[in-house]
């Protein structure tokens, strides 16, 4: 983790030097006009206060979608979705699959044996992945980088990785050959198949450690396919929206948006970092999302509210947003979603 220099003080960050910029000090990368993320203190208020219980999970949450294999290739502009769990999705079109934030550990934690634990099994396992094309990760929490997972399937498809800036670093802790692009908010990547690979932003954070809060970029994806635009965000307060509207600006709309729905309470404490699904709702709507699909609930509990909390919700916002359920659904593991054009 993060040293400090021994003449200054001020700490070194493992991950990534580079030049400072508008949302890099030199040291650490920061939310232009954010919300820090809550402190020891704020943490320690959350779970020993007593104010804020959490709403206890089911030991075994099954999802009624599981069983099929999933199709060796989607061709040309048809797009399919399947949920694998948590953030982590296989994206079908073009003739790729590329898959996010890829988790296929029994924990998401520093260590094996203790931590949030998965409450279904992985929706697609790794004996029937497809053969895999790209792999994008979108920041360094466990639950969205697992270097087994990436060991794993580096060793079975030898598949490119893009990840923001330092998070590479971590990653060949475990994969050191990895083919890895390492990018920053603004940059486009030119893959294959006519497809591109857009690194936006998001408001959120990183940290593995203690020590090393904010060391390595967090981002969202936009991919650029030739069947249309996908957005999808890992992690994310909603931030007045401000991310939201300049990927409309920039981006023109979306066919897809893959938007995170649940990890949000309490609110005092996860504003910053996790938006909730009426957020999630008025995002689609800001960015000009045709379809969109939900995930971040019900595998692993990092958060206060009821499994289910989270689908009740965006019932709930997309009824007040006038917005139809079938464009807005959330995925459960197993189960895919033909988006249409």
């Amino acid at each position: 983790m993060a040293k400090s220099d021994t003449k200054s003080g001020k700490p070194i960050n493992p991950y990534y030097q580079g030049p400072a910029s508008d949302h890099f000090n030199g040291t650490r990368f920061f939310n232009p006009d954010g919300i820090p993320p809550g402190t020891l203190r704020d943490f320690l208020r959350w779970k020993w206060s007593g104010n804020d219980k959490a709403i206890p999970w089911p030991r075994h949450y099954p999802s009624p979608h599981m069983g099929d294999r999933p199709a060796e290739r989607i061709e040309g502009d048809r797009l399919r979705v399947t949920m694998i769990g948590h953030a982590s999705l296989l994206i079908q079109t073009a003739g790729l699959n590329m898959l996010t934030d890829p988790v296929l550990s029994e924990r998401v934690s520093p260590v094996s044996f203790a931590g949030p634990r998965r409450r279904n099994p992985p929706g697609i396992a790794l004996d029937d992945m497809p053969p895999v094309d790209l792999i994008l990760v979108t920041h360094n929490h466990y639950d969205h980088l697992d270097l087994a997972t990436l060991k794993a399937l580096e060793a079975r498809h030898r598949a490119p990785i893009i990840t923001p800036l330092g998070n590479d670093t971590i990653i060949r802790r475990a994969a050191a050959s990895a083919d890895i692009t390492v990018t920053d908010w603004g940059d486009a990547t030119a893959f294959r198949n006519g497809v591109t690979i857009h690194t936006e932003p998001c408001h959120h954070w990183s940290a593995r450690g203690t020590r090393d809060r904010r060391m390595a970029l967090w981002a969202a994806f936009v991919i650029e396919a030739p069947g249309g635009k996908i957005y999808h965000i890992g992690d994310t307060g909603f931030h007045d929206g401000i991310n939201y509207r300049a990927a409309a600006v920039k981006h023109g709309g979306f066919r897809l948006g893959i938007l995170p729905v649940g990890a949000y309470e309490p609110r005092w404490f996860m504003k910053g970092q996790h938006q909730n699904p009426e957020e999630a709702v008025a995002g689609m709507k800001l960015a000009n999302i045709a379809h969109a699909v939900g995930h971040h609930w019900g595998t692993f509990q990092l958060t206060n509210e009821a499994i289910e909390d989270p689908l009740k919700a965006l019932d709930m916002a997309l009824r007040n947003a006038g917005v139809a359920p079938e464009r807005f659904r959330p995925l459960r593991p197993g189960q895919a979603v033909d988006v249409p054009v």
